[in-house]
């Protein structure tokens, strides 16, 4: 997907990883991306193929792509609502490679330093 698009920044990466990681997104990616205007396709949300699971990935996807977040569903794109499935692991890998500088391994905190702070 990133070969067709010809671009590899952060925006794309995170996009098109969201997308294959499913079988449902992958099959429907021109559905949901524009690969010649380079512009996500909100209406994809609204389509038969789409599952719990799959709406997920793209609300995610559409997200991290520009911040996009349907209006009048915006409670749809809550971590609560997000996060409430099995690809949640993979969502957060998502995020760590649309912001790869803020997702760096934090330290460690030892058990000293955690109850001296309390």
């Amino acid at each position: 997907m990133l070969a067709k698009c010809g671009k590899h920044d952060s925006y794309y990466s995170s996009f098109f990883y969201c997308v294959g990681i499913s079988k449902d997104t992958r099959n429907h990616v021109d559905r949901m991306f524009d690969f010649k205007e380079r512009l996500i396709k909100p209406e994809a949300l609204h389509e038969g193929w789409q599952t719990g699971g799959s709406a997920r990935l793209t609300r995610l996807a559409f997200n991290l792509w520009n911040g996009y977040v349907e209006k009048g569903e915006e409670s749809l794109s809550t971590p609560y609502e997000m996060f409430d499935c099995g690809y949640a692991p993979y969502f957060y890998e998502a995020i760590r490679i649309k912001y790869p500088e803020y997702c760096r391994d934090l330290p460690q905190v030892s058990k000293k330093e955690t109850n001296h702070e309390r």
